[in-house]
């Protein structure tokens, strides 16, 4: 179904959408526009790159009061990186709406910043939950006449324990006159909280676009404390990679790892939550722009970032979590572009990867290095040495 023919649009969004690039609606956004601009409640299992944003932003900007600059729409998202993506998302929308005023506000930035801007006035707000905790106990937002709340990502928002943050949130919302959430997975959570403060709510379940499908060649290589540096080191080197995003657990081992990786001469930083928002972006323009060839990152970075040409994911450990390893890989391929994704792992975790692969539905290629000519082939047959110490510096 083309935008041109949405009744219920206003000459202004579908300009901006057009100017956007966009001519044909996805099938999340087919299924949920016309619902949500009728004003009733949606649960949609859809995953990333379905077009979210363009699906709940369309009918909030559309059942809004213009001409107030109180906050009427809540967009709530567990990351900042994320909040930040849905704002400019947003923005682009509103290109021809100068009158709609949008706030971004998210935990590790200028809180006075974030004020100054509230009282300025706005329609809508994109945030994470923490922070808009804090201003609504600040009492620098009142959310009493918001009217359209959205939960995206809401599986992932809901499993990093702001459960409760979200349901008083909700709760303090006295004109609320609709929730809808947007998720990857419909957890316990997502169900718990439909129960509670969804009526009547359209479930919507739509499949990844094909196009935007990430294209991505997995392989996972064996290797052991000792030889896990120059594995990477030498994974890195022997692939050519222009630009890389390598993922740890923790920010110790985020920030030793980068340190590591400098010393042997690669150009690296690292992104974690201890880091200021002024600082995380710095770093990632730099990446965006190629100044930085290796991005080392926990999975704060996991969902939110957009970066076209990322060559190459590098799992340096196990992710804990079965849907990290999906967010982490999927840092790469995107565009329509091809993309790898290695997982490092050692012996004793050759069961959990294992099942993390079958629940994950991915397939990975082992491979191991033909020291002779420091390539990466694909195990056949042959048992591989895994305690061999590398060599290659």
């Amino acid at each position: 179904m083309l935008y041109q023919e949405l009744r219920g649009v206003s000459p202004e969004i579908l300009q901006a959408v057009e100017r956007m690039g966009f001519t044909d609606m996805t099938e999340v956004q087919e299924k949920a526009i016309p619902v949500m601009l009728a004003g009733q409640d949606v649960i949609a299992k859809a995953p990333t790159g379905t077009g979210k944003t363009c699906a709940f932003g369309i009918p909030i900007i559309e059942r809004m009061d213009r001409s107030r600059k109180t906050p009427q729409a809540v967009i709530l998202a567990p990351t900042r990186e994320l909040a930040q993506q849905i704002a400019e998302d947003l923005e682009d929308l509103c290109h021809f709406l100068p009158e709609v005023r949008i706030a971004c506000v998210y935990g590790g930035a200028n809180m006075q910043k974030q004020i100054d801007q509230l009282k300025r006035g706005c329609q809508i707000v994109v945030a994470t939950p923490g922070r808009l905790m804090d201003h609504m106990q600040h009492r620098t937002i009142d959310v009493r006449a918001v009217e359209n709340i959205v939960l995206d990502e809401a599986d992932e928002m809901l499993d990093m324990g702001f459960y409760k943050d979200v349901r008083k949130i909700i709760d303090a919302m006295k004109a609320r006159k609709s929730l809808s959430m947007f998720s990857a997975t419909i957890s316990r959570e997502v169900m718990d909280i439909g129960w509670l403060y969804q009526k009547n709510a359209a479930e919507i379940s739509v499949q990844p676009v094909l196009d935007s499908q990430p294209r991505i060649t997995q392989y996972m290589l064996c290797t052991t404390g000792r030889n896990k540096l120059a594995d990477l080191a030498q994974l890195l080197i022997s692939g050519g990679y222009k630009r890389a995003i390598v993922f740890c657990n923790t920010k110790f081992t985020t920030a030793t790892l980068t340190n590591q990786l400098v010393r042997l001469n690669f150009v690296a930083d690292c992104l974690h939550g201890d880091l200021s928002q002024v600082e995380r972006n710095k770093i990632m323009g730099r990446f965006r722009e190629g100044k930085i060839a290796v991005l080392v990152a926990t999975d704060v970075a996991a969902r939110g970032i957009d970066v076209e040409d990322v060559d190459v994911v590098v799992n340096y450990e196990v992710p804990g979590s079965n849907e990290y390893y999906t967010h982490r890989i999927g840092r790469t391929g995107r565009a329509k572009k091809e993309g790898a994704a290695y997982l490092l792992y050692g012996a004793e975790e050759k069961k959990r990867v294992e099942e993390l692969l079958r629940l994950t539905r991915n397939k990975a290629i082992p491979v191991h290095w033909d020291f002779a000519h420091k390539n990466l082939i694909e195990e056949k047959v042959e048992e591989v040495d895994k305690f061999q110490i590398r060599s290659y510096f």
